[in-house]
């Protein structure tokens, strides 16, 4: 009668044990997987129309064909890295990093992987500098078409639209724009 008494106490406190120590893995992973980079990409659009904005120009001797088949090296998005992706579209362009505040109000959003020259209003032809202030005529995230932004690095290389399975399961991310060359 004496063991009955403790052993329901005892397995009660384990129990309890357990959900709190799995509440607070859980916290973490949540954490941590919407502040990859610094950025919540709970709000990117994982898929697009496939479009592609006026005077992108398609590349002639990309790395990657399109029909081919890449596994994805970067993490700038959650389930991405080691992500089979089949190559849509490839094209030469510059690519930016940018930092801006949404339009929609939030946190600001420093160091956005990736913008293309042609997604920014009046750009010009040459690449623009780090430093350079531009609007952005992109809807990869909430809140980023139409928001004034920061140039914050400037590459140019060769950027590809792909779909691909997230590692993590879900539905395949059809047209996602942009992945680089050396991603």
């Amino acid at each position: 009668m004496l063991k009955k008494r403790i052993r329901k106490p005892i397995v009660l406190l384990v129990a309890a044990l357990f959900l709190v120590l799995g509440a607070c893995a859980n916290d973490e992973n949540t954490e941590s997987t919407e502040n990859m980079e610094g950025m919540d990409h709970h709000n990117m659009n994982h898929s697009g129309s496939g479009e592609v904005p006026e005077g992108l120009k398609e590349a002639e001797n990309p790395t990657y064909e399109v029909g081919s088949q890449a596994i994805i090296e970067s993490d700038h998005m959650e389930g991405m890295k080691g992500a089979e992706a089949t190559i849509v579209g490839a094209y030469d362009t510059t690519v930016y990093t940018i930092s801006y505040t949404p339009t929609t109000g939030g946190e600001r959003v420093e160091n956005h992987k990736w913008v293309i020259h042609e997604e920014l209003q009046d750009a010009g032809d040459a690449p623009l500098e780090p430093g350079t202030e531009v609007k952005v005529n992109a809807g990869h995230m909430k809140g980023m078409d139409g928001a004034t932004a920061e140039i914050d690095s400037a590459e140019e290389t060769t950027v590809y639209m792909v779909d691909f399975t997230p590692t993590t399961g879900g539905e395949k991310v059809k047209n996602h724009k942009w992945i680089t060359e050396s991603e």
